[in-house]
């Protein structure tokens, strides 16, 4: 999970990366930092992850390596690692004590070295402190969570993480874990959970906190430590271990097999938390959003062994309830409300994620001079997702963002739609050959993209396809979390003048381009495997830059738009030039195209002022704004109070609101519903059609 940096807290932002296709490109990378290994041994590298610590090492290394930077693996990039390493273990410097700094950082300087060599013993040896030290603090927190705790003091906890120091002592350490304590029981009060049963659900926390890290195996160590090493050449380069490779390619096929079911661990405890429409749980039936998996079984006998899950690895419990579509799982459920343990039985299946690919819906809007209102299609495009495995084998009804995007516009052609909105939103990113495919939906031809390659090589990608899906009035929504692919299609859409972009001021501002190798492939160029396996993880890399047909990049800059909206996402620190070692924008020349002349400075002031009216009359705006003028009062502030009553004076809990707005990105529900917000771009659509027609039929 990558890393997004502000004073005061610091966020994770969900992974929502996609791959595809020869490139891939996507804003968030997966380092997956904190999950799976043996209390009673300490952890140590295997000959493979050895090996491929060389690898990973020889691909990003200098004028031989892969990476678009060119630059070497030296003493700059291994302090920029150690801290990356270290911060991902240990973010608010609880478990460390400054005595594990000053001895870990003696090493500052060779960790390209040890990456070079397969020596990993420094990065195991960090990690089995890290897991002494858990053992540690976990003693100390229990002690805090027994005592009588003082909440009318007046006292705060910083939350300003850089400025933060290791504990000197363990009186130190203790101190800080007794502000820890008092802060999490105040949270956890403000959700309605206190007395013995806040301090219960801290201890189970922190118990689980523990049985997970001791339970970390080996190559994610490895993946922990590598891409503390490759994150510091660019935030997007990053090794993935065989569970996350495995994870990822699922994620952009949209299907798997299993019972579909998404699943998240609370404090030790398997939770469902959505159940896929149409998947074999839904249909089974007896599943529920909320229920607690406890014990996982293989077998169809009911005698047979169920195995205890409690306090087990999120991945691991993910494993045994996957498997081949017609076998069937056992899972004891503990339902929401209940502690008697029920058996469901349910046959794995082929499971689509419908949820992640495009939807459409029309809608009404205003009225027409005729006196009949606007139709709008609408269109939710999740990522520019493709079945690869699929289309590489030639099967003709392979899963495509552009496929799919092309019959919704039939389909809205059909209805008599006046125009689309495409809503990119919640959009990572994607396949290059997909940003391409759709954009070339919405244009006649020409440049979609330039690509500048390592060596200072540029060319542009172009939608060669004459005529479009849809040639009428076009709106593209866009936040901070629309990222890459989707900063193509929203920037060509601009540069083309082929439509309006509205929502935030910027996108997310990614403008380079990830290839995903597998390391196996690598290693054995001369076998033709059509399957080639996954164990060996891969390695995304950054290998070129990416710029719009007019030749800027949107690196660090994004694509501004044309018509801004308030929200909350515009205010938060998660865009490119919030992340560690982002490159940095530049522009190369405009490739020659031709413009639609769909939209001009005075369309735009028009559609501004008419916009900005009714933002100003509306209720649901008004009460938005006075939100978001709470969250940037607190949001900047370097500590926190741990006095109850000014605790709970507070105007509007700013960490509180980031992590709500990044859980709706990924978790949200998923449909096309109207609210406030989609009613005004709505409205914005339906000026923009009456303008485009009133001009038409002035021509």
């Amino acid at each position: 999970m990558q890393k997004f940096r502000r004073r005061g807290f610091r966020l994770r932002y969900p992974s929502s990366v996609l791959l595809l296709a020869v490139c891939l490109l996507s804003a968030f990378s997966s380092n997956t930092f904190l999950t799976n290994a043996t209390a009673s041994e300490e952890l140590k590298p295997s000959a493979l992850e050895k090996q491929l610590s060389v690898i990973i090492s020889q691909m990003v290394n200098g004028e031989d390596g892969q990476h678009l930077l060119r630059r070497p693996l030296d003493g700059e990039i291994s302090r920029r690692a150690m801290k990356q390493y270290l911060d991902g273990l240990d973010p608010w410097k609880l478990y460390f004590y400054q005595s594990d700094y000053d001895e870990f950082t003696q090493q500052e300087d060779s960790l390209g070295e040890m990456l070079k060599k397969g020596k990993l013993d420094f990065a195991f040896k960090v990690y089995n402190r890290f897991l002494q030290r858990i053992d540690e603090r976990v003693e100390m927190a229990n002690e805090w969570i027994d005592s009588e705790l003082d909440f009318t003091i007046d006292e705060s906890m910083n939350t300003d993480q850089e400025s933060i120091n290791y504990p000197k002592d363990a009186a130190e350490a203790k101190e800080r874990w007794r502000k820890r304590i008092k802060y999490s029981l105040l949270v956890l009060k403000s959700t309605k959970v206190e007395g013995d049963a806040a301090k219960d659900k801290l201890r189970r926390r922190y118990k689980s906190f523990k049985t997970r890290m001791s339970q970390l195996k080996s190559d994610r160590v490895l993946e922990m430590f590598a891409n503390a090493i490759t994150t510091s050449f660019d935030p997007h380069t990053s090794y993935f271990s065989k569970t996350t490779y495995d994870n990822f390619l699922i994620q952009m096929a949209l299907n798997l097999e299993g019972i579909g079911a998404s699943l998240q661990s609370e404090d030790g405890v398997t939770v469902i938390k959505r159940i896929v429409p149409g998947g074999a749980a839904d249909k089974e039936g007896s599943l529920k959003v909320e229920d607690r998996v406890v014990s996982v079984g293989q077998s169809t006998d009911d005698d047979a062994e169920m195995i205890d899950v409690i306090d087990m690895n999120l991945d691991d419990v993910v494993k045994m309830i996957r498997g081949k579509a017609g076998t069937v799982v056992r899972l004891g459920i503990m339902p929401q409300g209940e502690n008697e343990i029920k058996v469901y039985k349910i046959t794995r299946e082929r499971i689509e994620l419908k949820d992640s690919e495009a939807q459409g819906v029309v809608f009404e809007q205003g009225t027409k001079p005729d006196g009949k209102p606007f139709k709008l299609g609408v269109i939710d495009l999740p990522s520019f997702y493709i079945d690869l495995d699929a289309a590489q084998k030639g099967d003709i009804n392979y899963k495509s963002a552009t496929k799919d995007i092309r019959k919704l516009i039939g389909t809205f052609r059909e209805k008599g739609v006046d125009g689309v909105v495409l809503d990119l939103r919640r959009n990572g990113g994607g396949s290059l050959a997909e940003a391409i495919g759709c954009t070339g939906l919405f244009i006649d031809r020409g440049p979609v993209v330039q690509i500048k390659g390592p060596f200072g090589n540029v060319s542009a990608y172009n939608d060669r396809s004459r005529g479009m899906a849809w040639d009428g009035p076009l709106v593209v929504i866009t936040s901070q979390f629309s990222a890459s692919a989707s900063e193509i299609l929203a920037g060509a859409v601009q540069d083309y003048k082929r439509g309006l972009v509205v929502g935030d001021k910027a996108t997310h501002g990614k403008g380079t381009v990830q290839s995903l190798v597998n390391l196996w492939e690598q290693f054995n160029p001369g076998i033709n495997n059509p399957n080639p396996p996954t164990d060996w993880g891969a390695l995304k890399i950054t290998q070129s830059q990416f710029y719009r047909p007019g030749g800027d990049s949107t690196q660090k800059k994004g694509v501004e738009a044309d018509i801004v909206l308030p929200s909350f996402s515009d205010h938060m620190d998660v865009g490119e030039k919030d992340l560690d070692f982002a490159i940095e924008f530049d522009k190369v020349k405009a490739a020659p195209f031709e413009l639609n002349r769909e939209v001009d400075a005075n369309v735009i002031s028009e559609l501004r002022t008419k916009s900005n009216s009714r933002i100003a009359k509306s209720s649901d705006f008004k009460k938005l704004e006075t939100n978001i003028q709470k969250y940037l009062k607190e949001k900047d502030k370097s500590t926190v109070t741990l006095n109850e009553e000014k605790f709970f004076a507070r105007e509007l809990d700013a960490e509180k609101e980031d992590e709500k707005t990044l859980l709706e990105q990924v978790n949200g529900d998923q449909k096309i519903r109207r609210d406030f917000y989609l009613n005004e771009v709505m409205a914005i659509a339906a000026d923009y059609a009456a303008i485009l027609k009133k001009t038409q039929s002035v021509n």
